[in-house]
């Protein structure tokens, strides 16, 4: 399982139609994604915001980098301030539902 995070700096004020944006706008075309299992967005501030994209493979994460990126700016880069930091990961520690991939490594893989 792989995970990639995406935090963004909003112009203040402008977080809820950020996500508003978002979640009518990015969530559909994510959601149809190879590999997809989740996707969250959370305000964290008036002026921040991150967003959590979790896929089976490394590959459908690093898409969603792609997807994301193209998104944003042809949507929402007028409401943003400079470039969001990103993180993207192989996840070796966890706790609860398993998505498909994770299922068939080794339990050793669960911590690592």
């Amino acid at each position: 399982m792989y995970i990639a995070i995406r935090k963004y700096y909003i112009i203040p004020g402008a977080v809820d139609e950020w996500l508003r944006r978002v979640h009518w706008g990015f969530v559909p075309i994510i959601s149809q994604a190879p590999d997809f299992v989740a996707y969250y967005a959370l305000k964290v501030r008036d002026d921040e915001a991150v967003t959590v994209s979790i896929f089976d493979t490394q590959a459908g994460a690093e898409e969603s980098v792609r997807q994301a990126a193209e998104w944003v700016a042809t949507n929402i880069a007028s409401l943003n301030q400079g470039l969001p930091e990103i993180i993207v990961g192989h996840v070796r520690a966890h706790s609860g539902p398993l998505s498909n991939a994770a299922r068939s490594e080794d339990a050793v893989a669960r911590w690592v």
